[in-house]
C-alpha cells in the first residue's frame, strides 16, 4: 500500500491476554483468545464481550474503512462495531464449509445440511459489508450461489513474486531437511484430511514403474502423517515418501527449488497460494479438476488436471512430467508467466480502489 496509509491489524492474540504490538510499520491489536481443541496452533476469540472490544479498538483508531477477512467471531464483531460507528466495511471471503465439515463424524446427508447452514450464516454476516470480494472467479460465484449478495468481486490474494523464483536454495533445503537428491514430487501445506494426500501416495507405485527413483516430499505438518506413513508401508513405498515436518518460512523457496513437479489434490481450494508459489518458482503443476484449481492449472499448458481421487491418472501424468525434462521445463516457464498475473502489487492496487483512496488510517481484521 502507499506509504501514506496507516494500517492497523486486528487478530487473535496468542494468549488469553489482549495486547498491542508494533511490527514493521503496522500496529497489531491482538485480542485475547482461546486454543481450538485438537488443532495445534489454531486459536479463536470467544464471542462474549467481543463487540465491545472491537468497538473500543475502532473508537481508538478511527479508521476510514474496515476490511475483514472472514465472517467468524472477531470479524463479525468488527462488522457490528463498524456499523454502529458508521464506518464502511470491505469483506473478503476465504470460507468453504468443506474445509471444516470433513472433521465431523457424520454422514454425507447430514454433512450437506451442515454445509448449507454454514453458508447461510456466512451469507448473513457478509451481507452487512459494503463490498464483498473473493480470491478467484470460482470463489466469487460460489459465494453468490450460496446467498452472499452480489456482485462478489474476484481479487487474487496476490503474492510476492520476488520470493519464489526457483533459482536457488535447493541444496541447502535438502541438507537441512534430509531430502535425497532424486526426481521429486512436492506438496507444500497442511497434512490434513481435506487435502486428499492419500491420492498422491497411492499414485507412487505407478510413477515408480516408469521413474524408478522418484520420491514424494510432503512439506508441512498435520494430523494425517501417521495415516500416510501406514499407507506408504502397505504399498511398499516407504522409501519413496519423505516428510520434512515444519519448515521455516525463510526456507520455503528452497522447498520448491528442490522439486521437479508440484501436486495439489485438494478439492476445496478457493485459490491455493502454495500452487501459486510453485508456479512462481517455475514448476509444472498438477491439480485436481475441482474448485478453483483450474484457474491456475491449465491442462497440458503449465501442467495437468486429473479427476479428483484418480491416483492412476495422476500417476500417468506425473510419470510424463518426470520422464520428459524438456516438457517439464516448458510447462514451468508457462507457470511463471501465469503466476505473474497475481503480483501482490496488483492486488494492493485493486483494494486501494475499493477503499476509494480514503486517507489514513485503514484497519484490517484477520
Amino acid at each position: 500500500m502507499k506509504d501514506s496509509h496507516e494500517v492497523h491489524v486486528v487478530c487473535p492474540a496468542t494468549s488469553a491476554e489482549s495486547r498491542t504490538v508494533f511490527r514493521d510499520g503496522v500496529v497489531e491489536h491482538r485480542v485475547r483468545s482461546l486454543p481450538v481443541l485438537r488443532r495445534k496452533g489454531f486459536r479463536f476469540c470467544a464471542p462474549v464481550g467481543l463487540v465491545a472490544a472491537a468497538q473500543g479498538i475502532l473508537e481508538f483508531v478511527r479508521p476510514d474503512v474496515v476490511h475483514v477477512q472472514s465472517h467468524f467471531f472477531l470479524c463479525r464483531a468488527l462488522i457490528e462495531a463498524a456499523h454502529r460507528l458508521g464506518i464502511p466495511v470491505v469483506a473478503t471471503n476465504h470460507f468453504m464449509p468443506e474445509n471444516l465439515s470433513h472433521y465431523l463424524p457424520i454422514g454425507d446427508r447430514m454433512r450437506a445440511r451442515v454445509n448449507a447452514m454454514a453458508w447461510a450464516d456466512a451469507a448473513r454476516v457478509l451481507s452487512r459489508a459494503d463490498v464483498v470480494t473473493a480470491p478467484t472467479p470460482y470463489a466469487a460465484a460460489l459465494a453468490e450461489r450460496n446467498g452472499v449478495p452480489g456482485p462478489v468481486l474476484p481479487i487474487s490474494c496476490g503474492m510476492d513474486l520476488s520470493r519464489f523464483r526457483g533459482d536457488g536454495g535447493a541444496s541447502a533445503f535438502r541438507l537441512k531437511y534430509r531430502v535425497p537428491r532424486r526426481p521429486t514430487i512436492a506438496y507444500v501445506g497442511r497434512l490434513d484430511k481435506e487435502k486428499n494426500l492419500d491420492v498422491l501416495v497411492r499414485a507412487l507405485p505407478g510413477v515408480r514403474q516408469r521413474v524408478a527413483d522418484a520420491q514424494l516430499v510432503l512439506v508441512g505438518t498435520g494430523d494425517q502423517r501417521r495415516r500416510l506413513t501406514a499407507l506408504a508401508g502397505q504399498l511398499g513405498m516407504t522409501d519413496a515418501l519423505v516428510f520434512t515436518g515444519f519448515v521455516d518460512d525463510a526456507d520455503l523457496p528452497g522447498a520448491y527449488a528442490a522439486a521437479d513437479v508440484f501436486v495439489n489434490a485438494g478439492t476445496a481450494e478457493l485459490q491455493s497460494l502454495v500452487t501459486l508459489e510453485a508456479m512462481a518458482s517455475g514448476l509444472p503443476v498438477l491439480g485436481a479438476h475441482a474448485s478453483a484449481l483450474p484457474h491456475l492449472v491449465h491442462h497440458e499448458h503449465n501442467g495437468y488436471l486429473f479427476p479428483p481421487g484418480d491416483a492412476e491418472t495422476l500417476a500417468d501424468q506425473l510419470s510424463t512430467v518426470l520422464s520428459n525434462p524438456v516438457k517439464a521445463k516448458i510447462m514451468g516457464v508457462r507457470s511463471r508467466a501465469l503466476a505473474e498475473r497475481h503480483d501482490v502489487a496488483s492486488t494492493v492496487a485493486a483494494f486501494e480502489q475499493l477503499y476509494a483512496m480514503r486517507s489514513q488510517p485503514l484497519l484490517v481484521a484477520a
